[in-house]
């Protein structure tokens, strides 16, 4: 691998959105089996849960298991949270980043956390202002990004002036999310770029769906634009319960291969991606893996792959 090829982050949250949506509902024991996985595949960071009512997500129950059982070792582990009762819960268990939501489109937020755009981001600012105090990393995802289930296009406007605002009171990064994976590859260079140019890529990720088999191409777009970090669900498994349409995210074997094999280095071992897939097969019952996953499998048996990289024999 050539040392000095440009990195690129890839954010592992298949064990948070990829199974908040699947019928088969997992243990946390099982959970942790997953995570353990991913972080043996060399996955830099990993989204291992969420701190939400069982009730509404029966998928995230047991989260508080999940932290208090994960791997020691280098591997950035974070939790979503809805708001500030979960934001104690999660500091509780000890972890040191979280993840707060705010859509774009103001029907989403009503019908995903029951407030409106306005309250959602009074109450981001109450969380973040506590987290600063406490030394927690708070990363603010802007879902529908793009375009929401319920209102359409989102003017871009309004994304940056969400995203700016989150920053200005203290979010470390922005997420800017594509939640039902409706956005294509003209319009996320465009989003990208102003935002690069507002905020600089250092403080920005991309979180691309698959619904319409733009995922990749949408990944390579945000590239071009400048952004160097992306989120990831193994094997593609994914889908929001409060938005219809949204299927699974953009599987973390398919933008590995493409960044690997566009001159990036991710330091993630696609040979262990494809166990990880395996066992998210097994334990869903549902994981088919990303588009390139046969393959990916074809490549390793002919020994093809080294790290994040397809080679020629």
């Amino acid at each position: 691998m050539n040392s000095s090829a440009e990195r690129v982050t890839v954010n592992e949250v298949g064990p948070r959105d990829g199974l908040q949506n699947q019928d088969r509902l997992l243990s946390p024991a099982d959970r942790v089996r997953l995570i353990n996985s991913l972080c043996a595949a060399g996955l830099p960071s990993v989204e291992v849960g969420a701190f939400v009512s069982p009730r509404a997500v029966p998928a995230m129950a047991g989260t508080d298991e999940v932290c208090k059982a994960l791997p020691m070792g280098d591997t950035d582990f974070s939790v979503l949270i809805p708001n500030r009762r979960g934001y104690e819960l999660a500091c509780d268990t000890g972890c040191d980043t979280v993840n707060l939501v705010v859509a774009a489109s103001n029907t989403l937020n009503e019908k995903n956390i029951r407030m409106s755009t306005a309250d959602a981001m009074a109450v981001s600012r109450e969380v973040i202002a506590l987290a600063q105090d406490e030394g927690v990393r708070v990363q603010a995802y802007v879902a529908t990004a793009w375009a929401c289930p319920f209102e359409g296009v989102v003017p871009m406007s309004e994304v940056l002036r969400l995203s700016a605002e989150l920053l200005e009171a203290g979010a470390e990064t922005i997420v800017l999310a594509d939640t039902i994976g409706a956005a294509a590859p003209g319009a996320v260079r465009a989003l990208c770029e102003q935002a690069v140019a507002d905020f600089g890529s250092e403080r920005l990720v991309c979180h691309f769906h698959d619904t319409r088999a733009f995922g990749v191409a949408n990944v390579y777009a945000a590239l071009e634009a400048g952004i160097r970090r992306f989120d990831a669900s193994i094997g593609g498994l994914g889908g929001c319960p409060f938005a219809p349409g949204a299927s699974g995210n953009v599987a973390t074997e398919d933008v590995v291969l493409l960044l690997g094999q566009e001159g990036f280095a991710t330091g993630i071992d696609l040979a262990g991606l494809l166990d990880s897939v395996e066992l998210a097969r097994e334990l869903t019952g549902a994981c088919v893996g990303g588009r390139a996953y046969n393959w990916l499998k074809l490549q390793a048996e002919k020994g093809r792959l080294q790290g994040d990289r397809v080679v020629s024999a």
